[in-house]
C-alpha cells in the first residue's frame, strides 16, 4: 500500500472565496503513483472548506447569498465569538459546508460523477491558509 502526503497553499485576496483545486488534487493524485484507493482532501483551518459541487458561476453566487442569510458577517456583535477577531460567521460558514471530502480513485483517476468539482471555501482569507491531500491505495 502507498501512502501520500501535501499540503496546498492558498492566500485568498477577499474575505470569502471559493476556488476550483480538482487539477491542484489531481495533479498530486499523478505525483502518488495510486491507481487504486482514496484520497482525503481537507481544510486545515477552522474558518474554511472543501467541498465537491459544480463549477457554475450561478451556482457559487446562490452560496454567497445563501450563507450570508445562515450566517450574517455583520453586525459582529451578534456573535458571542466576536472580540478578539470578527470572524464567528466564517466559523459557522465552514461548519455548514464542511471540512473534508473522500473520493474513491479508480484506474488512477478520481472517480467523480458528472459535473463534480473539488472546491476549498475560503471565509475569513486574506491570510495564508493550507489543506491536505492524503492518498492511499495501490
Amino acid at each position: 500500500m502507498k501512502s501520500y502526503r501535501k499540503e496546498l497553499w492558498f492566500e485568498a485576496r477577499q474575505r470569502r472565496e471559493l476556488t476550483n483545486i480538482t487539477g491542484a488534487v489531481n495533479e498530486c493524485l499523478r505525483e502518488s503513483g495510486v491507481r487504486e484507493g482514496l484520497v482525503l482532501v481537507n481544510a486545515m483551518h477552522i474558518t474554511a472548506s472543501v467541498f465537491i459541487n459544480d463549477d457554475e458561476s450561478g451556482l457559487h453566487s446562490d452560496y454567497e447569498r445563501w450563507l450570508e442569510k445562515l450566517a450574517p458577517e455583520k453586525p459582529y456583535d451578534q456573535y458571542a465569538h466576536n472580540g478578539y477577531e470578527d470572524n464567528a460567521d466564517a466559523h459557522l460558514k465552514r461548519t455548514i459546508m464542511g471540512r473534508e471530502v473522500v473520493v474513491a480513485i479508480t484506474a488512477g483517476k478520481l472517480d467523480f460523477g458528472p459535473w463534480e468539482q473539488i472546491f476549498y471555501g475560503e471565509f475569513d482569507g486574506k491570510r495564508r491558509k493550507r489543506v491536505l491531500v492524503k492518498i492511499i491505495g495501490e
